[in-house]
C-alpha cells in the first residue's frame, strides 16, 4: 500500500517530489513537512517495496474509502463530510481528493489527514483514508486570579467541556485574557496554556491556563500638546477616570483602563465644547511603557479651533408647545458662548432621567414617540443658528403594566406602588418615580430594578411595561455581645421587613415565616446583669389596604437595678422599671406633592421606682408618667436606593407635647420649690448642726459631705457651698413630676447631590442640618430631667432610662458634649463626602469622609448657634440584607470637650443598624 496524495500548501516543491514516488500523502500538519524530509530515503525504499501501481490522471471508480484512526466518528459520516461516494469517478490525484482534503480540514476536528492507494482493480481503486482526531477538552483549570472571577473566564472563552482543543483555541484563549486584562491596566499580563492528556477519558486533554497578571501599571504622567486655551492641568481635570500619580487624591486611582481612557478622550473635547470651541479634536494620542515598563505616560495632541456663540435658535414643528415655552425650557439665548455639551443636556439630559429638559417635557406629557434634534443650519464668522426640529407623534397610553421577579413579595404590595396604570398618559415622570417607589419598598435590588419596553405600537399609541425586579434579603438579624458600663451586654434582634400578618395561622406560609406583604415586625431584646430591655414594633404602611396610610405600634419593657461602676455591685432590691407603648399614624399627602407625609401619635411611658436613689431623680420611690402626642411633616424624594442615595433631599420637623396640667391642677409650684429647700451657711472643714426639719431627717447630697458620726445628725463639708435636701423633696419633687409636662420641637434637613460618576459609581456629596429644642410650659415647674439631648459620639445608645435623645456628633466621646443632666437645646450640622465600593444586593459598601460641628446648651438663653465643637475624618459602611448597616469611623475632635482645655483628638466608632 502506498500513500496517494501529498498536499502542502507552504511547499509544492515536496508535492512534486511526492507525487514522483507514487506516494502522494494529504497531511494538515505543516510541522511534519521536515519529517518527510529527513525520512525521504526510507519512505523511496518502503514505496519500491510496496510498489501498487495505477495511472497518475487517470480516471477511476471509487470503490471504498476505509477510515483508518481512532476517531468517535461513524466511519461514514466521516466520508461523507469528505464529500466523498462509492461509484463517484474520481482522478488519481485530482481535485476530488483535494477537495475532501479542504473539506475535512475546515472542520477544524482532525490534525491529520492522508490518503492512500489500498487496491486497483480494472477501473476501480479502493483508498484509505487515515487520519488523527483533534483531542476533546475534559476540563479547564485556570490560576492566578481570583477563584470568584475562574468560572466567568471558563464561560467567556467557551472552554466547556467537550471542546474540541486546536491551536487556534489555545491561541484565542491567550489573546483574549491577556487583552482583557490589559484594558483594566494590566499591561504586562501573561498568560502561558498548556494540555495535558486525560489519561480517565479516551482522547481527552485537560487545559491549564496560567494567568500572570502583574501589577497594575499606573499613570506617571499626562501631557498634552497644541492646547493654548485651557492648561495642562484644566484638561487632565476634565479627564474623570484617568488620572496621573497623585498622593492625596484619594477617591481616584492612577491606574489606566483602556474603555474609561477613550471615554476621557471625549470629555476633554466636551471641556472644549462648554466654552465655545466646537471644532476642537484630538488629532492623536499615544500610550506608553517607561523604560522600566514598570508605568506609563499618555501624551494626547489636540487642535482647539476657533471660539463660537450662539445665533438664532428657531423651532419647528412644535403644535403642543409654544416657541416661548420651549425657550424657557432651553434656556439659551442668541449671543451666549457656545456650548455643545449644555445643548445636548437641554435636549435631553441622559444623565437625569427626570432632568428638565425638552424631551422629557414632552414624555411627561404622553408624547413618548417625540423627537427633538438640534441641527446647525448657518455659521457665520464665530455665530452659529441652530433649528430646533421637534416630531411630536401621537399621544401614547400605558397598556399592560406587569412585574416579573417578585417570588416572595405579593404583586398587590408591589402593584400598589406603581405610578404608571393600564391606560393612563404615558409620562416618563411617572415610569421614574415609580422606580423610585419600588426602590424605597427595601424588598428589591434597587440597581437592578429594569423597567423594559414590550409592544411599543406607535400605530396604536400604546405601550406595555414590564418591570423586572431582583428580590433581596429583607429580614436582618441583629446578635452581638461585648462588654460595656462595666459589664457584659448581650443582644438579640430580629427584624421581619415583608411581613404577612395575615398569614400567621396558615402553616403551609412558614417559610420559615409568613412573608410577602410588607408588614414589619421587629423584636430586641438586650441584658446584662443590671439592665434588662425588650421591645417589639409593628407597622403596615397601608392599613386597610387601600390608601397609603401607614400605621405603627411599639410596645418595650426595661428594668434596671441599682449599679455602682467602682464596685460592679448590683442591688437587685433597688430597681427603676419603664414601660412604654406607642400608637401612630402616617398619611401621603397630596398637597403640596406627594413627597409629603404627615404623622401623628400618641406615646405613654410609665417610670416606676424601687428604692432607687441616684443623682439621677430626687426621689428614691415612686412613679412618673408621660403621656405625649406628636406631630411631624415630612418630605421625602431621596433616590432610588435608600441605602446609597444619589439625589434628593429628606426634610422632617416635629413636635411633641404633653398636655399643660399645670393650667388646671391647682398646684402652685413656686410656693411648692420654696417649702423643699433649706440653705444652710457654713465654711470649708467645719463642723455643722443641720437644720431641724418637720420630719427630723438629712440626706447630704452627693459626694459633698459625710456623716462623722452615725445617727448623730453631725456632718463634715467636704465641698463647696451647697443645698441640702429633706425628706420632703423627694415628696415634692414626686407630686411635680407625677406627670410629665413639656414641649419638644426638632427640625432636620438631609441633602443628596452626585457630583460626579454614574447611578452606580456616583461620588455623593449629603449636607445635614438637625436642631433639637426642649421647652416648659410653667417656668415654675421648670424643665423636665426627661426626654434631654445628649451630644457626641457614635449617636447610639444601647438604654437609655431617661427618655434621652442621643445626638452623633463623631470626634468625641460618647454624649460629652451636653451636661451630666442633658440639654435642652442642640444643633448639629456635616457634610460628608460618599463613594461607593460596591452596591450589590448581597452587599452594599462605601467610603466616606466628613466634615461635622455641633452644640448643646443647657438653656435656650445660652444658646449660640456659633459656639459649636467641630470635628473630621473618615470612615466605612457595609450594608448586608441580614445584618442591617456595619460600619467603622475615625474621627479627630478640633476642640475641647466641656470641662477640658486640650482638643480631644482622635476617637474610633463603631457604628451598628444606624444610618447617618
Amino acid at each position: 500500500m502506498q500513500p496517494l496524495l501529498v498536499i502542502k500548501k507552504e511547499k509544492e516543491d515536496l508535492e512534486k517530489q511526492v507525487n514522483k514516488l507514487n506516494k502522494i500523502s494529504v497531511q494538515i500538519n505543516p510541522s511534519k513537512i521536515f519529517l518527510f524530509i529527513l525520512l525521504f530515503g526510507t519512505i523511496f525504499q518502503l514505496q519500491a517495496q510496496e510498489k501498487i501501481p495505477f495511472d497518475q490522471g487517470k480516471k477511476y471508480i471509487l470503490a471504498n474509502v476505509k477510515v483508518n484512526g481512532k476517531i468517535s466518528y461513524n466511519e461514514q459520516t466521516v466520508v461523507t463530510f469528505a464529500g466523498l461516494e462509492k461509484g463517484q469517478q474520481i482522478t488519481v490525484p485530482g481535485e476530488e481528493l483535494s477537495n475532501a482534503i479542504k473539506k475535512l480540514g475546515k472542520l477544524g476536528l482532525f490534525s491529520d489527514i492522508d490518503f492512500y492507494v489500498n487496491k486497483v482493480e480494472a477501473d476501480s481503486i479502493w483508498l484509505d483514508l487515515d487520519i488523527v482526531e483533534l483531542p476533546k477538552l475534559s476540563e479547564a483549570k485556570i490560576q492566578g486570579i481570583k477563584k470568584s472571577k475562574v468560572e466567568a473566564l471558563i464561560k467567556e472563552n467557551s472552554l466547556t467541556k467537550g471542546k474540541i482543543v486546536n491551536e487556534n483555541l489555545i491561541t484565542t484563549t491567550k489573546n483574549y485574557i491577556e487583552n482583557k486584562y490589559k484594558k483594566d491596566g494590566y499591561f504586562n499580563t501573561k498568560v502561558f496554556i498548556k494540555t495535558i492528556p486525560d489519561t480517565t477519558e479516551g482522547n481527552n486533554v485537560k487545559m491549564l491556563v496560567n494567568i500572570d497578571k502583574g501589577d497594575k501599571l499606573k499613570i506617571s504622567r499626562i501631557t498634552f500638546d497644541g492646547n493654548e486655551k485651557f492648561s495642562d492641568a484644566k484638561l487632565r481635570k476634565a479627564m474623570k477616570n484617568t488620572k496621573q500619580i497623585n498622593p492625596i487624591r484619594i477617591f481616584k486611582a492612577s491606574k489606566f483602563i483602556k474603555d474609561k481612557y477613550k471615554e476621557d478622550l471625549v470629555s476633554i473635547l466636551d471641556k472644549y465644547k462648554e466654552k465655545g470651541y466646537r471644532d476642537a479634536r484630538v488629532i492623536s494620542d499615544s500610550v506608553f511603557l517607561n523604560s522600566k515598563k514598570s508605568k506609563i505616560a499618555i501624551n494626547v495632541k489636540v487642535e482647539e479651533g476657533r471660539k463660537y456663540h450662539f445665533g438664532n435658535i428657531k423651532f419647528l414643528g412644535n403644535s403642543v408647545y409654544s416657541d416661548q415655552l420651549l425657550g424657557r425650557v432651553l434656556g439659551i439665548k442668541k449671543g451666549e458662548t457656545y456650548n455643545g455639551v449644555l445643548l445636548e443636556k437641554r435636549i435631553a439630559d441622559k444623565s437625569k432621567p427626570d432632568g428638565e429638559d425638552l424631551t422629557n417635557l414632552y414624555q411627561n406629557n404622553g408624547y413618548l414617540f417625540s423627537n427633538i434634534n438640534a441641527v446647525e443650519v448657518k455659521t457665520a464668522n464665530d455665530t452659529i443658528d441652530f433649528e430646533i426640529r421637534v416630531t411630536e407623534g401621537p399621544v401614547a397610553y400605558f397598556n399592560n403594566i406587569t412585574v416579573v421577579g417578585n417570588d416572595k413579595t405579593n404583586d398587590r404590595v408591589i402593584y400598589r406602588e406603581l405610578r404608571t396604570q393600564p391606560g393612563q398618559k404615558y409620562s416618563k415622570e411617572d415610569l421614574v418615580r415609580t422606580i423610585r417607589e419600588i426602590g424605597q419598598l427595601g424588598f428589591f435590588d434597587p440597581e437592578a430594578i429594569d423597567p423594559k419596553f414590550k409592544n411599543v405600537d406607535p400605530a396604536a399609541g400604546t405601550v406595555d411595561i414590564e418591570y423586572n425586579v431582583v428580590e433581596k434579603g429583607s429580614s436582618q438579624i441583629e446578635l452581638q455581645g461585648g462588654y460595656g458600663g462595666g459589664g457584659f451586654i448581650g443582644t438579640l434582634g430580629l427584624s421581619f421587613n415583608n411581613f404577612s400578618a395575615r398569614n400567621m395561622f396558615k402553616k403551609e406560609a412558614y417559610k420559615p415565616l409568613p412573608m410577602g406583604d410588607g408588614q414589619k415586625v421587629a423584636l430586641r431584646l438586650q441584658a446584662s446583669s443590671f439592665f434588662q430591655t425588650y421591645s417589639l414594633s409593628f407597622s403596615e404602611p397601608w392599613l386597610g389596604g387601600k390608601k397609603p396610610i401607614q400605621f405603627s405600634s411599639s410596645l418595650s419593657h426595661s428594668k434596671q437595678f441599682l449599679y455602682s461602676g467602682r464596685s460592679t455591685n448590683v442591688d437587685k432590691d433597688k430597681s427603676f422599671n419603664i414601660t412604654s407603648l406607642s400608637i401612630g399614624i402616617a398619611k401621603r399627602l397630596t398637597i403640596p406633592d406627594d413627597f409629603f407625609v404627615f404623622s401623628s401619635s400618641v406615646s405613654f411611658q410609665y417610670y416606676d421606682l424601687n428604692n432607687y436613689n441616684t443623682g439621677l431623680f430626687t426621689f428614691g420611690d415612686g412613679s412618673s408618667r408621660n403621656l405625649a402626642y406628636t406631630l411631624g411633616l415630612s418630605r421625602n424624594n431621596k433616590g432610588v436606593n435608600p441605602i446609597y442615595p444619589t439625589s434628593g433631599s429628606e426634610f422632617s420637623v416635629s413636635a411633641k407635647f404633653t398636655l399643660p396640667y399645670s393650667l388646671f391642677n391647682g398646684i402652685n409650684y413656686g410656693d411648692l420649690e420654696n417649702q423643699k429647700e433649706y440653705k444652710l451657711q457654713y465654711t470649708a472643714n467645719s463642723t455643722i448642726t443641720p437644720v431641724p426639719t418637720s420630719s427630723g431627717q438629712i440626706a447630704a447630697y452627693g459626694d459633698y459631705l459625710q456623716e462623722t458620726t452615725a445617727g448623730s445628725g453631725i456632718y463634715q463639708t467636704v465641698g463647696s457651698d451647697y443645698t441640702l435636701a429633706t425628706a420632703d423633696r423627694a415628696k415634692v419633687d414626686q407630686q411635680k413630676f407625677n406627670w410629665l409636662e413639656y414641649y419638644k420641637v426638632k427640625f432636620k434637613a438631609d441633602w443628596f447631590t452626585r457630583l460626579a460618576g454614574s447611578q452606580s459609581k456616583a461620588l455623593v456629596l449629603r449636607a445635614l442640618g438637625e436642631f433639637g429644642y426642649l421647652g416648659a410650659y410653667n417656668s415654675g415647674r421648670g424643665l423636665v430631667p426627661f426626654e434631654r439631648f445628649f451630644v457626641g459620639g457614635d449617636g447610639l445608645a444601647n438604654f437609655s432610662l431617661d427618655g434621652r435623645e442621643v445626638v452623633q456628633l463623631r470626634g468625641y466621646p460618647n454624649q460629652s458634649l451636653s451636661s451630666q443632666d442633658g440639654a435642652t437645646v442642640y444643633n448639629k450640622f456635616s457634610l460628608e463626602l460618599r463613594y461607593p465600593l460596591t452596591l450589590k444586593a448581597a452587599a452594599s459598601i462605601y467610603a466616606l469622609t466628613f466634615l461635622e460641628a455641633g452644640s448643646s446648651f443647657d438653656t435656650f438663653k445660652d444658646y449660640n448657634p456659633f459656639v459649636l465643637q467641630r470635628s473630621a475624618g473618615f470612615g466605612l459602611r457595609i450594608f448586608m440584607p441580614a445584618f442591617g448597616l456595619l460600619g467603622i469611623d475615625f474621627a479627630h475632635g478640633f476642640d475641647a470637650v466641656p470641662g477640658y482645655t486640650n482638643p480631644n483628638g482622635w476617637e474610633t466608632h463603631f457604628i451598628i443598624g444606624q444610618q447617618f
